[in-house]
């Protein structure tokens, strides 16, 4: 009996290891429940179809420019703009490898416009590293759309 509880918790510890690190991002990963490069749009396609349908299910493609530099529980996508879209993972089920910075990738997933508080944009500046100063500039909750994906392919 012994050894078996043995065996459990190092599969449960083996467990919480491997939902901490990522597979390191290369050409042909994917997280969560995966997705394939076929039927993709462009964020700026995606962003009409938002403003149209307060809403928008499916694939775009994206440059990854910001990852959270705790868990990997968030990342932001260049929308070709200037702006960047936030991609957080379907109930927090899959991480993201820091390396992704850089990297184009599909998201599958869907898409809606989600009000940020002053807190919860706090939060996120500091888990991505931002400088006490930049923190402090935050004062107003603002209107984003915000990408919930259930898959992610890098390419």
């Amino acid at each position: 009996m012994k050894h078996l509880l043995n065996v459990a918790i190092l599969l449960f510890v083996g467990t919480i290891a491997f939902a901490q690190s990522p597979k390191p991002a290369e050409k042909g990963v994917t997280y969560g429940a995966g997705t394939t490069n076929e039927n993709t749009i462009a964020i700026t396609e995606m962003e009409k179809k938002v403003a149209a349908d307060n809403k928008f299910e499916g694939k775009v493609v994206g440059k990854v420019t910001e990852v959270c530099q705790e868990k990997g529980c968030w990342m932001k996508v260049d929308k070709g703009n200037g702006e960047t879209l936030m991609v957080k993972f379907k109930n927090y089920g899959f991480f993201m490898p820091k390396n992704i910075v850089g990297q184009t990738v599909v998201l599958e997933g869907e898409a809606v416009i989600k009000e940020v508080s002053v807190k919860q944009q706090k939060h996120y500046a500091e888990d991505a590293g931002k400088s006490k100063e930049e923190i402090e500039k935050i004062k107003e909750p603002k209107k984003e759309t915000q990408f919930v994906a259930k898959g992610v392919l890098v390419l």
